[in-house]
């Protein structure tokens, strides 16, 4: 399944291949694209810091992230890091898989838009949020070569205009549901005594971010 780069492979077992099978039907190619290239660059910067992870693990983190912004698993009221958290626990709950190591899976999708946090918890949480980081925002761009950049996007492809297209998407997958935008409240306290105080915006750093597109 996939590619071999630096020896990262999508684990061989059915559980991936039934995985990838429900992604691929139920994202539009940008999520599930994006979603295949944030697990790529989630291990290879696992394998940079010389982390432990337990591949199959962070596999589904990464496939799963974007499932809450789907018609499928939106829900009407929470956010959707969390409807694709519940998606991915679903899912492994089939398989058997121990509850600590769901957990650990539900935990990384809930926190994924979440910056500060992760970095500080398991390997797999850490990583499916470095993962995203550097597909949405360049992240670490730097750090990763122009051979892995190329050969990760030849696979699964990151389109012109994905920067736009990106934004879109999540944009359709919370426009309903706007009160699950309440999140960071520390920016509206310096705003509120600091009126001139202009908190970083999301969508600005995307378009600015070292990708083209």
């Amino acid at each position: 399944m996939g590619l071999n780069i630096n020896g990262i492979t999508i684990p061989d077992s059915q559980m991936m291949r039934d995985a990838t099978q429900l992604v691929r039907d139920t994202e539009s190619n940008l999520l599930f694209h994006h979603s295949s290239r944030v697990y790529y660059w989630a291990a290879l910067a696992g394998q940079r810091r010389e982390l432990k992870v337990d591949h199959e693990l962070l596999y589904i983190g990464c496939m799963f992230h974007d499932m809450g912004l789907t018609h499928e698993h939106c829900s009407c009221d929470k956010r959707f890091e969390v409807d694709g958290a519940f998606a991915a626990q679903d899912f492994l709950r089939q398989y058997g898989v121990k509850q600590e190591d769901i957990d650990k899976v539900w935990t990384a999708i809930a926190l994924h838009t979440t910056p500060g946090i992760p970095e500080f918890m398991a390997a797999e949480i850490a990583l499916v949020t470095a993962g995203v980081e550097m597909d949405v925002l360049g992240i670490d761009y730097e750090k990763f070569t122009d051979e892995q950049r190329e050969q990760v996007v030849k696979l699964h492809p990151r389109p012109a205009a994905f920067k736009e297209e990106i934004i879109q998407a999540f944009y359709d997958g919370i426009k309903n549901k706007p009160a699950t935008t309440f999140g960071n409240v520390k920016a509206d306290v310096i705003k509120d005594k600091e009126p001139a105080f202009e908190p970083l915006n999301f969508c600005s750093i995307i378009r600015a971010s070292r990708w083209a597109g």
